[in-house]
């Protein structure tokens, strides 16, 4: 059997790319449906807050009103912040937390922060005019039972068709990730902290 020249691995790479975009474009356009979607970030691993700030950057350049409550994370200042606060016109941050539990060692005051933070969650999802809301950390406060699951994921289902929510924070409930459309586990390899290096700006924070 002779070689194959260049010029025909050339032709047939392009022979089998035609029929990759050919199957490919069957397929989106079978996908017809367009609504608001229930995201959700979970797993071990770094990025979960980190992507949902990535899709409210997204969003806010597409021209859409983004939300955005923290459920746990303190007042301290991130860069994901100080982009999205230089578009007051387009996205809301409250910063409802107080820190991890270990932080603040007192389970009333962890709660009470969660159900304020909850409270502003409700209202900017019944609020029109957001295309999406970003609930970082809620997959914490709901671990520990600091709200009722069973409220959360009815308001959830009962926003308006149109409205994405985007959930992050490790271990997820399953009622949670059965409700949702998207759920990416974030799974760590290897991290930097296990070797000694402190938490950097604008990797970590």
């Amino acid at each position: 059997m002779t070689e194959r020249t260049e010029a025909e691995r050339n032709q047939h790479h392009a022979e089998r790319m035609a029929k990759r975009k050919a199957a490919r474009e069957r397929m989106l356009a079978s996908k017809t449906i367009e609504k608001g979607l229930l995201i959700v970030h979970t797993g071990k691993g770094k990025g979960k807050s980190t992507a949902a700030f990535g899709l409210a950057i997204r969003a806010v350049g597409n021209g859409m009103r983004v939300g955005i409550v923290q459920f746990v994370k303190g007042k301290w200042q991130t860069g994901e912040r100080g982009v999205l606060e230089r578009f007051p016109e387009l996205v809301t941050i409250r910063v409802m937390g107080e820190g991890f539990t270990w932080d603040t060692q007192d389970r009333a005051r962890d709660m009470a922060a969660a159900a304020k933070a909850w409270e502003t969650a409700q209202a900017m999802i019944a609020d029109p005019s957001y295309g999406m809301i970003v609930l970082d950390e809620l997959n914490i406060v709901l671990r520990y039972d600091y709200l009722p699951l069973d409220e959360v994921l009815e308001t959830l289902a009962a926003r308006r068709p149109d409205l994405h929510v985007v959930v992050t924070g490790r271990n997820a409930k399953p009622a949670l990730i059965e409700q949702a459309d998207l759920v990416t586990e974030m799974t760590e390899v290897k991290h930097p902290f296990r070797a000694g290096v402190k938490a950097q700006v604008g990797v970590e924070f």
